[in-house]
């Protein structure tokens, strides 16, 4: 067989059903070899896109998502995504094809170093040199891709080695490494010290979600009584309308949720990674006892010294936790989470035009089902997202939070309804944003795969503008122009709709899921808002 072929048996063997990415001449042999496996290409239009499509694979399915493209230029347009892969931490193997390792000593066309140019934004980055130790290679690749803290594997593999003949071998056994149980001693050092607390808080982070934990955390929130906060990536690990929880916390000023920080005295930090929401941000004056939940010891900060860790498999951490408590020792946080809330729900019947922020939340959270899926860009919105969208189930709002990368929405979405095809996937995106990937809608329409793409539509970078209006009162080169967004989506075969008045939006958003193709919703957003929110921010009194 052809070592290709072999490549491509050991993809199939790590359970893989899909690889994004676009063919060149470096991959030839591997494009060939797939056309006889049962693992379906689905070729994107740009590598960004498949590189966010397999983060976003990744991140629903606990399974490496997998992405391919040529050498030289088709490398490097990896890179953004496998970045944003790795910093949010969703396992993925990126491969890419290379030049003949004949060529690789010298000055050659479209040759760059790939292994290490990709050494700094992944956990494993090696080169095939011998067809022999394809196996190896592509089983070490999935097992710290998806081992905890999950990120990226990156393969170089050269045209001749990819073409070389082989005896027949066999792939590796898969074999995946589990969580040990947390020590019994740490485990009643937890106990102790929460016990002895007089306002514990809970913050949850994306590795609940992760270790697939989400039922343990509600049963240990619920067995102890106490409040629980969630990081922009653990949004619906704990259902929003559970009396227990306060939403999200990451903004980086003083919000409602914050007050309940202020007022603790231990915070249980429950698989938090500190690239969601860094700790001098919430614990500025480093007095509270901090107790690290987690599957991996805590980064070291100044803002961050534990008091104790437990670290082992999550959900049994949280179980072995949850039994020294026969009832509530805590009473959560009801008058903070009201105000909470009322907050959330303050706009539901505002039908000023253009769209508050506030009520386009509102608006989408209303037209969707629990257990839909939305994944939300990066800019102005993901802020008013992040804060109000009142995510009911896990993993049904992805935010990019670590790297933040703007255009990961459009291609996150296609992934998505992938992964999830019974439910409706939604592309929550900024104009800015939407136009740096808007290229895939050809891809989904190809592949046959109906979205929604919600467009908050300003014709500014209103993050920027945002940021710009706090530090210097002024604005400086935010402004662009967009197309027709109707008529794009319908230059694709797709369908566009425009809001023209506030009272639209719900039905629309409705008609389009109804419609079981590519939409595009283009809606005027009023992000005036933002400004208020700061100054809002700023007076905020903690409620006790």
């Amino acid at each position: 067989m052809k070592a290709a072929e072999l490549f491509v048996k050991c993809l199939e063997n790590e359970g893989v059903d899909r690889i994004f990415g676009i063919p060149g001449e470096e991959n030839l042999d591997v494009m060939d070899a797939l056309l006889g496996s049962s693992i379906k290409f689905v070729t994107t239009r740009h590598e960004q896109g498949a590189a966010f499509m397999a983060d976003v694979h990744g991140r629903l399915t606990g399974r490496a998502g997998v992405c391919l493209a040529t050498l030289g230029p088709g490398a490097t347009n990896l890179v953004t995504g496998v970045a944003d892969a790795q910093l949010d931490m969703a396992p993925v193997v990126a491969i890419a094809g290379q030049a003949a390792t004949t060529r690789l000593h010298k000055e050659s066309h479209q040759v760059l170093n790939l292994v290490e140019m990709f050494r700094p934004i992944s956990k494993y980055s090696t080169q095939i040199l011998e067809p022999s130790v394809i196996a190896e290679v592509v089983r070490k690749a999935f097992k710290v891709s998806e081992t905890e803290k999950p990120g990226v594997s990156f393969i170089d593999l050269p045209e001749n080695i990819a073409a070389m003949d082989m005896d027949a071998t066999a792939p590796l056994k898969v074999q995946r490494a589990m969580a040990p149980e947390p020590p019994a001693e740490k485990i009643q050092q937890a106990i102790n010290v929460i016990k002895k607390a007089k306002s514990p808080i809970v913050m949850v982070g994306n590795g609940v979600l992760r270790a697939r934990a989400s039922e343990e955390l509600v049963a240990f929130a619920e067995a102890l009584g106490v409040p629980v906060a969630n990081t922009f990536m653990a949004k619906g690990v704990i259902p929003f309308s559970h009396e227990l929880s306060l939403g999200t916390v990451g903004l980086q000023s003083h919000d409602y949720v914050s007050c309940g920080f202020d007022q603790a005295d231990v915070i249980i930090c429950i698989g938090f990674d500190m690239v969601e929401y860094h700790p001098y941000l919430w614990h500025k004056e480093k007095d509270k006892k901090i107790i690290h939940i987690a599957e991996e010891p805590a980064e070291v900060d100044e803002y961050y010294i534990l008091e104790l860790g437990v670290i082992g498999e999550v959900g049994c951490s949280l179980k072995e936790i949850s039994k020294a408590f026969s009832k509530p020792a805590f009473q959560g946080a009801p008058k903070l989470r009201q105000v909470i809330v009322d907050e959330i729900q303050e706009h539901a019947e505002d039908n000023s035009f253009p769209v508050k922020p506030q009520k386009i939340v509102w608006d989408l959270r209303q037209a969707l089902a629990p257990e839909d899926t939305v994944i939300c860009d990066v800019g102005a919105h993901k802020m008013w997202m992040a804060r109000m969208y009142q995510a009911e189930r896990p993993n049904t709002c992805i935010i990019s939070n670590g790297f933040a990368s703007m255009g990961i929405a459009l291609p996150g979405a296609i992934s998505a309804k992938l992964v999830n095809p019974k439910h409706t996937a939604v592309a929550v995106t900024g104009d800015a944003g939407f136009l740096m990937n808007c290229q895939e809608i050809e891809t989904a329409m190809r592949i046959g795969t109906p979205i929604v793409i919600v467009v908050w539509n300003d014709s500014k970078y209103g993050l920027i503008k945002w940021k710009q209006d706090i530090h210097f009162g002024r604005e400086s080169n935010i402004e662009f122009t967009n197309p027709d967004f109707v008529k794009f989506a319908e230059s694709f075969g797709a369908k566009g709709y425009r809001i023209e008045k506030t009272e639209d939006l719900v039905p629309t958003i409705k008609q389009a899921i109804k419609d079981d193709t590519v939409v595009i919703i283009d809606c005027p957003v009023d992000y005036s808002e933002n400004m208020r929110l700061t100054k809002k921010l700023g007076e905020t009194i903690c409620v006790s």
